[in-house]
């Protein structure tokens, strides 16, 4: 540790984000280019080198954070980035995805605000690519041993670059025209520019990873086939079935789901298309969900111009600080957290009715109603106690010519028919049954990622794909030298 009294005379600074006003009209990263290096020496600095670091614990993928938050203060980045990328293969993308519950669990977090483990991790990341300390990767010789990798999200890409790089033969095969999954489609440009991804996956190119865009196991190829013609068959197709909402009027025109709205926004930035069809601009927008993937929406809607947009998040809104009762460190705690779009929104007044930036807390929707020619007008809804029933004398109506479902994923859709053509079990859940080494009950095929543990956070999606990476290793040569930083069983830390 570079500064044994850092944490005590250093407070915490995050990278300041670009003015609202000017973030707004265009699809930039929000944070301030440049502005991050001159202050993370002395954020890394805070770093206690704990002796027991429990961010290491709340991290699924086993991050380092000590050691590269030391290298960092001593401004040693080739050895920073070594340690961050010897147990994470994409950090650029996790440090500006991940809500970093490694942060939640820092020793420092105890009484004090947390290190900046999220920005150190990023700066690391972007460093190494500026000083090209992030070169491809090869094998040394081949293992005549090939694997199909379905699904180019960070749990395929991950479990493929392993793969790849541990000698075998891999191939990723993707349903969209364009690789990355969800980071490609759903996540917005301001969050995370796709430059970052299209970077990582020339890198893999380079170390002979094979890519097959526009290709649906199950319907443009059959899954049975794919599986005859490899040694080992992942499927990390993730959770993409959209769950609903049951409400009268749920039939009316204008109400979709997030993931029908955020994927053409980005095909815009893509160059695919002019203008969204689906486009907020000049339009009232309810967003019903309280998560990212609602705040993501919110964010693009500000940037097309709409003329309001309200968040619904039927939890009651959480406090400032730690619940030590109820979350105890080192968990990752229900606070009330802003995230840019929500500042955003905040700054603007979009959402002048809102109980905080554009967020309806406890509030549950009822019912939709719409004009003559069936397309939604407004969204009915009341406020509800900690058991979600409905308070009596709350309900009120709000404008709404576009309504957005954001309310999480429950398993892998079914509909290209990859389950079934393989025949792997469900859970009652919906997601893939697996046993203890990530395989399922046909042999040679294995799941990992969001497909078999449910939704969740993009640190545990890329631990799933490097933990799988291991299994498929073992079962094609007998052992692996491959690290497995989670089982398939793990969960997050809580009370």
């Amino acid at each position: 540790m570079a500064d044994p009294k850092g944490f005590m005379t250093t407070p915490r600074r995050e990278w300041p984000r670009r003015p609202v006003e000017e973030r707004v009209r265009d699809w930039d990263e929000v944070y301030v280019p440049g502005a991050l290096l001159p202050i993370i020496n002395k954020q890394a600095d805070r770093c206690m080198d704990c002796g027991i670091p429990f961010c290491h614990e709340a991290c699924p993928l086993g991050n380092l954070i000590p050691e590269w938050n030391d290298l960092v203060s001593r401004d040693d980045w080739r050895q920073a980035a070594d340690r961050l990328h010897a147990t994470n293969n994409f950090p650029e993308f996790t440090g500006r995805l991940c809500p970093a519950p490694c942060e939640a669990g820092c020793v420092l977090a105890i009484n004090q605000p947390a290190v900046t483990i999220k920005n150190v991790e990023v700066a690391i990341a972007d460093r190494a690519w500026e000083l090209g300390f992030a070169p491809p990767r090869p094998p040394d010789r081949l293992s005549g041993r090939t694997v199909a990798v379905i699904g180019s999200g960070p749990t395929g890409l991950a479990a493929a670059q392993q793969l790849t790089r541990a000698g075998h033969t891999v191939a990723v095969y993707e349903k969209d025209d364009r690789l990355g999954g969800l980071m490609r489609y759903g996540i917005p440009e301001f969050k995370m520019e796709k430059h970052h991804l299209d970077r990582r996956l020339e890198q893999m190119r380079a170390e002979g990873t094979k890519f097959r865009t526009s290709t649906a196991v199950g319907r443009d190829i059959g899954a049975a086939d794919l599986r005859a013609r490899y040694d080992a068959v992942v499927v990390a197709t993730g959770a993409t079935a959209w769950r609903e909402l049951p409400v009268p009027g749920r039939e009316l025109a204008g109400i979709q789901q997030a993931m029908e709205y955020l994927p053409l926004s980005n095909r815009v930035r893509e160059g695919d298309l002019e203008s969204s069809p689906m486009s907020a601009a000049g339009k009232h927008v309810v967003i019903v969900g309280g998560g990212d993937t609602g705040a993501d929406c919110l964010g693009t809607a500000v940037r097309e111009g709409a003329a309001s947009v309200t968040q619904l998040d039927i939890y009651a809104q959480p406090g400032a600080e730690r619940d030590e009762d109820a979350e105890p460190w080192p968990t990752y705690p229900k606070i009330y957290r802003l995230s840019a779009a929500h500042e955003e929104a905040r700054d603007l007044e979009t959402a002048p009715a809102a109980d905080a930036d554009a967020r309806l807390f406890a509030a549950s929707t009822l019912r939709f109603t719409g004009d003559e020619s069936g397309h939604v007008r407004s969204l009915h809804l009341v406020e509800v106690d900690a058991a979600r029933r409905a308070l009596p004398g709350t309900g009120r109506t709000l404008p709404a010519d576009l309504v957005l479902l954001a309310l999480g994923f429950s398993g892998p859709d079914r509909e290209d028919g990859l389950v079934d053509q393989l025949g792997l079990s469900m859970e009652p859940r919906g997601t893939i049954t697996r046993d203890a080494g990530f395989a399922t009950n046909v042999p040679g095929v294995f799941a990992a990622g969001d497909a078999a543990r449910g939704q969740s956070l993009i640190v545990w999606a890329i631990a799933e794909g490097r933990a799988v990476a291991a299994a498929v290793d073992r079962y094609l040569t007998g052992s692996s030298q491959l690290p497995a930083p989670i089982g398939p069983y793990d969960r997050p830390m809580t009370v």
